[in-house]
């Protein structure tokens, strides 16, 4: 008898083993990127589950300091799933002929417009004046154009740090600046205020809100690992909510993985419009601001509007 429990237990022990190498065998790897931004802030808790294994996919994360490099490996497929500008991902679905699609919102408007000085209350203050932004190309420049128009010159830097570098050096006096540069350049300069919350003045001058950025996704990757997409819609969905709900513990993760320094990541937080937007709320956020787009620059989402098969609708 004692044989045999010694036998009995073993085989339990290995039938353990043997189901907890499965289990770790059936989760699906996912090349994913996001950016030094509001993108890689909300993703950090995700990046901690993952490590600490209590994910359902494998993760393997890249964190880029601008969209780019991106775009190509998305393309080669080098990644599976990436966080891109919005009007980066439509013309990513153009360029590869609906290859790639829009998983989901993940970040409304972030665009403040700080001033050195006290006489911009409203964009019909800003007729004959300077501002310096970065991000030219992206839905930034389209936000900026929508709203400011032809009476306001925009000088294009290469980053959003070279930007607020200017601001500090006395070069402009006005600067269209996204979180977390915006706390950057608070902290580093108190003449500057928040003159404008571009998101509040974008819904009312068009009545839709503005979503800038979302994750973009290999159709080929979603056919193939559908339970895989879902289960990374669920947990992202969980992350952003802990950085929307705990600011103070996702920016020690947040600086953790080197995306930005906690302490501006907490004051950067609550100003980020950090969200998850999936299925028809997707498709109504979108619809909406590509129509504008397409009114005012439609070569920013590729000179047409995504069909369908553009929407990760299940």
């Amino acid at each position: 008898m004692k044989k045999r429990s010694i036998f009995l237990s073993l085989l339990l022990v290995g039938l353990m083993v043997v189901t907890a190498c499965s289990a770790t065998a059936e989760k699906t790897p996912v090349n994913i990127a996001v950016l030094k931004g509001p993108t890689g802030m909300s993703a950090a808790f995700l990046m901690a589950q993952n490590e600490a294994g209590e994910t359902e996919n494998d993760y393997a994360f890249t964190i880029a300091g601008a969209p780019d490099v991106l775009v190509s490996q998305l393309i080669t497929g080098e990644l599976d799933m990436a966080a891109l500008p919005t009007n980066t991902i439509a013309m990513l679905h153009q360029k590869t002929n609906g290859a790639v699609q829009c998983l989901a919102v993940n970040t409304l408007g972030v665009l403040y417009l700080l001033e050195r000085g006290d006489s911009v209350h409203g964009v019909t203050n800003l007729e004959g004046k300077t501002i310096v932004s970065a991000a030219q190309g992206t839905t930034t420049e389209a936000v900026a154009t929508e709203l400011f128009g032809n009476g306001v010159t925009v000088d294009y830097v290469s980053e959003h740090a070279e930007a607020v570098a200017q601001a500090i050096a006395g070069k402009y006096d006005l600067v269209l600046l996204p979180e977390p540069f915006v706390t950057s350049l608070l902290t580093q300069d108190d003449s500057f205020r928040i003159a404008l919350d571009i998101t509040a003045t974008w819904e009312a001058e068009t009545g839709g809100v503005m979503p800038m950025g979302g994750i973009a996704v290999r159709v080929a990757f979603v056919d193939t690992h559908p339970e895989a997409v879902a289960a990374f819609l669920s947990e992202y969905a969980g992350s952003v909510a802990y950085t929307n709900e705990h600011p103070a513990e996702a920016a020690e993760l947040i600086q953790r993985y080197d995306i930005m320094q906690a302490a501006v990541a907490e004051k950067a937080i609550p100003r980020a419009n950090m969200v998850c937007l999936t299925g028809e709320d997707m498709l109504s956020a979108l619809t909406s601001f590509y129509a504008v787009l397409m009114e005012g620059n439609p070569a920013l989402i590729g000179n047409a509007l995504p069909g369908d098969g553009f929407y990760y609708v299940p």
